[in-house]
């Protein structure tokens, strides 16, 4: 049974499950559109703030991208489920080398076993609470390209080892997709590289690579990191669904540069899954209308989050 519906009628889940193409047309070109901002910032004033600036502004609109392509694979950007997976593919996830059908699978396995022996996921979040050393050394790796490169060279070889492999490549995939890894990494690698060249194209031939590629393996893989540990780091193992997911309240700063499209509402999205993002807020508010707001795992920011999961500790 769907979580939310122990809590909330069938009549007030049906509007805020009503999925509208506009909002996926405009969730879409906005997430494109704020990273060629980025790049003309740049472009109109080149120096070290701006470059800094949209490093840090596209790395998270690469993980708007895999937000949006995880709306895809719930079928809830579009209306009919060939827009959400041509978009959710080749808009969304093949760009940040991520695959929508390998995802998806995986992906609805987590909500199916949320936090229990049988969650993909669990071995993400069962890590924490933890140190606020080891936490340090995680981002370290992470905004440093350590985390990012490993992951990619990793991607590079096992495509090597698995091609031709289909029986392997299959049970590659939901390791893969536990990170928006794309199993059939050849596969997304040309459009990757295809935005890497249009940049290039726009501007100086090594934008491609200060404004894609570096972003992707450096901020790209902090905010993922941060949104994997605010979602279910340091929650409860068990079956409620009010305390193994996190939602974790967001300003405009930090929606800008950690939780885009309204990934912050976690607790809500695991509700009901299907219910658009940008709905979630509405979700959330009819969760504390029903006197809810007390059982509910929640952080103000994500400061709180990560204290929580082991910031603060010794």
């Amino acid at each position: 049974m769907t979580p939310g519906k122990a809590y909330l009628s069938t009549e007030e889940i049906r509007p805020l499950a009503e999925r509208s193409d506009a909002m996926g047309v405009w969730l879409t070109l906005h997430c494109w559109g704020t990273i060629a901002l980025a790049v003309a910032l740049f472009g109109f004033w080149p120096n070290p703030v701006t470059f800094l600036i949209a490093l840090i502004v596209i790395g998270s609109r690469q993980l708007g991208l895999a937000i949006l392509m995880h709306e895809a694979a719930h079928n809830a950007l579009f209306k009919s489920r060939r827009l959400n997976d041509v978009v959710g593919e080749w808009l969304c996830g093949r760009p940040i080398l991520a695959e929508l059908a390998a995802y998806r699978h995986y992906h609805l396995t987590h909500h199916r076993f949320t936090q229990t022996d049988k969650d993909p996921d669990l071995v993400l979040s069962s890590k924490f609470p933890t140190s606020h050393a080891s936490l340090k050394r995680k981002f370290s790796r992470d905004l440093t390209g350590r985390t990012g490169s490993k992951q990619l060279l990793g991607q590079i070889m096992r495509s090597f080892q698995l091609a031709g492999d289909k029986e392997a490549m299959e049970s590659a995939a939901s390791d893969f997709a536990q990170s928006f890894k794309a199993p059939q990494f050849w596969k997304s690698m040309p459009v990757f590289i295809g935005v890497m060249v249009i940049m290039g194209l726009i501007g100086d031939w090594w934008w491609g690579l200060a404004f894609w590629l570096l972003p992707y393996l450096t901020w790209f893989q902090f905010v993922l990191r941060v949104r994997n540990i605010a979602e279910h780091g340091a929650t409860e193992q068990s079956e409620n669904p009010l305390q193994n997911v996190r939602t974790t309240m967001a300003g405009p700063l930090a929606r800008l540069l950690v939780a885009p499209y309204w990934v912050n509402y976690h607790l809500e999205h695991h509700m009901v899954m299907h219910v658009p993002c940008h709905n979630l807020p509405k979700m959330h508010k009819a969760l504390l209308s029903k006197g809810l707001g007390s059982q509910m795992k929640t952080a103000p920011n994500y400061g709180a989050a990560l204290r929580e999961a082991g910031w603060r500790s010794a």
